[in-house]
This record gives structure tokens, sequence and C-alpha cells, in this order.
């Protein structure tokens, strides 16, 4: 259902409509996403969880699960490879609320909720000491700007507009991660970002 609503959201994947999902028990702790773009694993879409044991279907299981399909659609959507803002959100704050989108569009009413209450109570060291990125930047821009579909156009964003080299994008700072951001919502989100991460120079 995730992998469904997902390229129902932000279109295919490859050729191949299928994603691979790999459960190991006891394995390592953690998992990791691989694209079609990537002979590392088959040039398949695939997400690989080693934990276990994956019965129990706890919230830290739903949430991992769906962390690694965010990175799917942050490294290979629209025919795109990589993505250029992994230096500056890191491992998991875009997975945050793809996390909390995909539990409301599934009707997982109680997941989002839990996932919501986490999420906002989550703070960071960047890229300021104590950001708060759900609270601060992502859910606001999800709230007042279209929910999924502004997410989605972040990555049409990218796809029309970000320096490439072929299918391999390169990486943005801060002034172009607002950049596109704005672009995304339809409205400057100087101030939003401000709040959330401060403004310097550099920025």
């Amino acid at each position: 259902d995730v992998w469904r609503y997902t390229k129902k959201t932000y279109g295919s994947f490859g050729t191949d409509p299928r994603l691979f999902a790999i459960f190991h028990t006891g394995k390592y702790s953690g998992g990791h996403p691989s694209t079609y773009f990537d002979a590392s694993h088959d040039n398949r879409n695939m997400i690989d969880v080693g934990a276990g044991p994956f019965t129990s279907a706890t919230q830290g299981d739903y949430n991992l699960v769906t962390h690694e399909v965010a990175h799917i659609v942050e490294l290979g959507g629209k025919n795109l490879h990589g993505s250029p803002a992994f230096g500056i959100w890191g491992d998991s704050k875009w997975a945050e609320i793809f996390i909390y989108d995909v539990y409301n569009a599934l009707g997982l009413t109680s997941r989002a909720t839990t996932a919501y209450n986490d999420f906002t109570a989550s703070r960071d060291a960047f890229p300021r000491a104590n950001t708060a990125w759900f609270k601060d930047w992502f859910y606001p821009i999800y709230n007042q700007y279209g929910g999924a579909q502004v997410l989605n156009r972040y990555f049409v964003q990218l796809a029309l507009y970000f320096k490439r080299t072929g299918t391999e994008y390169g990486s943005m700072n801060m002034g172009e991660f607002v950049h596109f951001w704005s672009g995304a919502a339809g409205t400057n989100l100087k101030a939003l970002a401000t709040t959330a991460f401060g403004w310097t120079a550099e920025y």
C-alpha cells in the first residue's frame, strides 16, 4: 500500500513497477535503500531492513520501513538520481514528513498521530542547535501549502531547474534549499526558514 501510494503521488521509479523489500532478523540495526540507478542492488528499487523480528507491527517497524521508501523518493524520483538536499536535511528529516503523510493517506490514524507527536517533539543539532525540523519547517509547509502535493512539487522543481550532470544531481546549499521549497510552496519561505534555522550571511 505504501508503494502504491508513493507511485501515485510521486510518479514512477524506472520501468519496473515493483518495490523489492528484504526483511532480516537480527542482522543489523536500521536499514538501507537502493534505487533502479544503483548496480549495487541489481538496479532495483529496494529497501532492506535488518533488525527484526518483524512480527509485532510496532510503530518503530512501520516507521523504519516507510523511512526507507522515503529515501527511494528522494534518491530516484522524476527519472533523476541523487538527493541534492541530503547534506542539509540528513538521513531522516525528509523521511519524517513523508511518513506522516503516508500514514494519513492510508488511513492509519493512530500511526499518524503518534508520528506527529514524536516528530513534533524531536530536536536536532543541525543546521543549528535545537532545530525542530518537523515542527518549524516541514509540517508548516505541508499544512499550509498543499499536503502531499507540495512535497511532490519540490521534486518537480528540482527536476525542472536544479543543476545536474546527465541524470546525476549535484548538492545544494541552504539558500538553494529555501529557494526550491519556496518554489514548491508558491511563496517566499525565507521568514519560515529564519524561524526554523536562523538566517546567516552565508544563507
